[in-house]
C-alpha cells in the first residue's frame, strides 16, 4: 500500500490534464468578458440601424 501511494505521488500525468483545463477556463472566461463587454455597444448598434430602416421610404419601380 506505501508503495502505491508513492508512485501515485511522483506520477506527473493527471498535471497535464488539470493545465489543459486551466487553460480552457481561461479562455472560456476570456470569451464571456468579451461578449459581456460589446454586448451593450451592439444593442445600441442594433436600435440605430433599426431606427434608420424604419425611417426610410421605400417606392416602387416607376412609382
Amino acid at each position: 500500500m506505501i508503495k502505491f501511494f508513492k508512485n501515485f505521488s511522483k506520477d506527473e500525468d493527471g498535471a497535464v490534464t488539470v493545465d489543459w483545463v486551466v487553460l480552457t477556463a481561461a479562455v472560456v472566461g476570456l470569451g464571456v468578458a468579451g461578449v459581456s463587454t460589446v454586448s451593450t455597444g451592439i444593442g445600441n448598434l442594433a436600435d440605430d440601424i433599426q431606427t434608420g430602416v424604419e425611417a426610410t421610404a421605400v417606392t416602387g419601380v416607376g412609382s
